[in-house]
């Protein structure tokens, strides 16, 4: 539920491509994974898995070397880009014969340590990835498309929720808002892994209905805390006014860092980008702000709670499932994931823009209080297939 993707300079690899385009490129990934997920797993069904992982990895590879490159041709830039993103996600695909692996070789007892190593090993990744990209000289980068060293104005685009919600709540210009979410998400990545390493160790103690339970109610918390209150209203972005200056913090802001809006904003009267809330968005002159600490606090929970949401899900499913094959199976439940991160995002920045942030994340809380409804119905049958075989062969002597 946090996703971080980056693109350098975007704007300058193809002067044609527009918000929307950057959209479609940023949607591509979990569509191409959508569409191979299934593939992927019916294939590991009938053939050996090793053929399916050689293939996508071979797919992941070439694709991330033509996403490396995509800046070199002279035109249609932008599509290259988004055949590359495609292909990425569609390597991707190989997740679900992954686990539908891990679920044929491990035994009840070994499956949730497996599948939260699994998931520990990829959140891993996650955070070293970004931090070791080099050129073709080997040197330091901050993107695939890096051209020259000490870039000035050098312009990385987080596709996420959390970079608006920071710009129209904190006044952050957008290289703020990618610093200081960028520090947080890394925090988060960290906090993942260790959620890994203890909830298999706590599943095997309360079972591990209870603990997708805990994950739920703890980022319904999450949500919730995000929900704005008070009387103390966003800086405006007037539209009319050039000069868009920062008011000066008073000593006791200062000394309420984690309350303060401009506790992390840099000592200048001048800004060459427009901060604040947009006043286009009618939300921002009625709806309180979102204080710094409600936000870290947040992420803090939410960082916690997906985690084993995540890792339970997948655990329960394989035991439900039992010992037929998994792979097709796994492969609907990857790609009902990767749908949710289509649909998801564009949902939630609809009613964010236009209706404020209190609808957007009440609306979430409604779709965790509804998922927790779901979970409390069907209880009972989350249960391993062993044990429900057993108990119909009591049931029928």
């Amino acid at each position: 539920v946090f996703l971080n993707e980056s693109v350098h300079l975007f704007p300058q690899i193809d002067p044609t491509a527009d918000a929307s385009f950057l959209g479609w490129i940023i949607a591509s990934y979990s569509i191409g994974q959508m569409l191979a997920s299934p593939l992927f797993g019916l294939w590991s069904n009938y053939r050996p898995r090793r053929e399916p992982l050689v293939i996508s990895t071979a797919i992941s590879v070439a694709a991330n070397c033509l996403y490396a490159y995509v800046h070199v041709p002279h035109s249609h830039n932008k599509y290259y880009m988004l055949t590359a993103r495609a292909l990425v996600g569609f390597g991707a695909g190989n997740v679900a014969v992954v686990r539908s692996y891990i679920a044929g070789a491990t035994s009840l007892t070994e499956r949730t340590s497996a599948m939260a190593n699994t998931s520990a090993c990829q959140a891993v990744g996650f955070i070293l990835g970004p931090e070791h990209r080099v050129d073709d000289m080997g040197r330091q980068c901050k993107s695939v498309n890096f051209e020259g060293e000490g870039t000035e104005g050098e312009g990385i685009l987080f596709f996420l929720e959390t970079t608006p919600l920071t710009m129209d709540m904190y006044s952050w210009t957008r290289k703020e808002a990618v610093f200081y979410n960028g520090i947080i998400l890394s925090v988060v990545g960290i906090e993942s892994v260790i959620v890994f390493m203890v909830v298999k160790m706590l599943a095997k103690k309360t079972g591990e209905r209870a603990i997708l339970h805990g994950g739920l109610l703890i980022v319904l918390v999450g949500f919730f805390i995000l929900l704005p209150w008070g009387k103390k209203l966003p800086n405006i972005q007037w539209q009319e006014i050039k000069n868009n200056s920062i008011p000066r913090t008073t000593p006791t802001e200062m000394l309420m860092p984690f309350w303060s809006l401009q506790a992390m904003q840099p000592p200048s009267n001048h800004t060459a980008e427009p901060v604040g809330c947009p006043v286009t968005q009618s939300w921002c002159l009625n709806t309180p702000v979102i204080y710094l600490a409600q936000y870290i606090s947040s992420d803090i929970l939410i960082g916690l709670g997906y985690p084993v949401c995540n890792v339970m899900s997948y655990t329960l499913y394989s035991k439900i499932l039992g010992p037929k094959p998994q792979g097709v199976y796994m492969g609907w439940l990857t790609a009902s994931g990767s749908g949710a991160r289509i649909l998801g995002p564009v949902f939630v920045s609809q009613i964010y823009t236009h209706l404020g942030p209190r609808w957007a994340f009440s609306l979430i809380c409604g779709v965790v209080v509804v998922s927790l409804l779901l979970l409390e119905i069907v209880y009972k049958r989350l249960i391993a297939f062993s044990v429900r075989y057993g108990r119909m062969q009591e049931e029928n002597c």
